[in-house]
Order: structure tokens, then sequence, then C-alpha cells
């Protein structure tokens, strides 16, 4: 996309700002995850490539902000299904005590200290599969990459965790 087409994108973006987030309202119920919608279709023009053409800006970026709404919803779903309500004990009600908190505060510490310390390729790969729910086709076209490279970075960042973490699993 030339350096004036991307003005005009930006320009639609900032036009249409109203009926975008209105658009996204319908379907989250909470205004802050339109705003997010909106504030990630922003970030994503900005990585678009100058050499992409495009004719209607503003149905490309309804249809952008569709894509990044989908993805949030992905990503939700992804985080529902790895965080349940039933692994989240209320510790006031005697079922978990002080003592396995800590310990679960601990391990939590520990993974995210070994996902901060992956190779930065890795990271992003294995954070995009893990807690965005996407697959490793999607991930392949997301960053221009092959399926066979995502599927390496993420066994090696889960060799990675496993290998660091192997005296706090169960």
């Amino acid at each position: 996309m030339a350096p004036s087409q991307k003005k005009t994108i930006l320009q639609a973006l900032t036009e249409s700002y109203g009926d975008l987030v209105r658009h996204v309202a319908r379907r989250f119920r909470d205004r802050a995850d339109a705003d997010d919608v909106i504030q990630d279709t922003y970030l994503r023009v900005r990585n678009i490539p100058s050499d992409v053409p495009i004719e209607n800006a503003q149905a490309y970026l309804f249809r952008m902000v569709n894509n990044v709404a989908v993805d949030h919803v992905r990503r939700r779903i992804a985080q529902e299904r790895h965080i349940s309500p039933a692994e989240v004990h209320d510790v006031g009600s005697g079922e978990v005590s002080v003592d396995q908190v800590i310990d679960y505060r601990q391990r939590l510490a520990a993974l995210e200290r070994v996902v901060a310390d992956l190779p930065s390729r890795q990271r992003e790969v294995f954070l995009m599969h893990k807690f965005d729910g996407l697959s490793h086709s999607e991930i392949a076209a997301e960053l221009g990459i092959t399926r066979s490279a995502v599927e390496k970075l993420i066994m090696k960042a889960l060799a990675t965790c496993r290998d660091r973490l192997d005296g706090l699993l169960d």
C-alpha cells in the first residue's frame, strides 16, 4: 500500500470510528471490548504492507474489524477453556488452603518467567496458539511463515516449558 493509500485507510478509520465502535458493540456487551477491537484494528492497519492494494478503505476496515472481533471471541473462548470457573476456588470457602494458593501463585509466576524468557518468535507463536486459541494454519497465515515452522516453534516452546518447570508440575 502506498503511503498515501495508508493515509487514506487511517483517515477512513478516524472518520468511521463511531460507526465501527457501534458495529462491534453489537457483538459485545462491554464497550471496552469494542474499543479494544478498534484499537487492535488500528494496530493491524499500521502493519499493512505498503504494496497491498485497497480499493474501498471503509469496506476494508469493516471487514478487518469483523476479523479482529472474531479473534477476540476466539481468544475469550480459549481463555475460558483453559481457565474454567471450576478451577477458580474461593479461598474463603475453606476448599483451598493458603498454602495451595501460594503454591499456585508460585507456579504461575514460574510459568510467566519461562514464557517471558522464550525467544521472541517462539513466545509469540506459543501465546497465539495456547492463549489466543489460533490453529497452526491460522498462525502461519497471520505471521507469513509455514505451518511446519509454527509446529516446530510450538514444540520447542513446550519442551522448554516442560524442562524448566519439571519440578513444579504434578
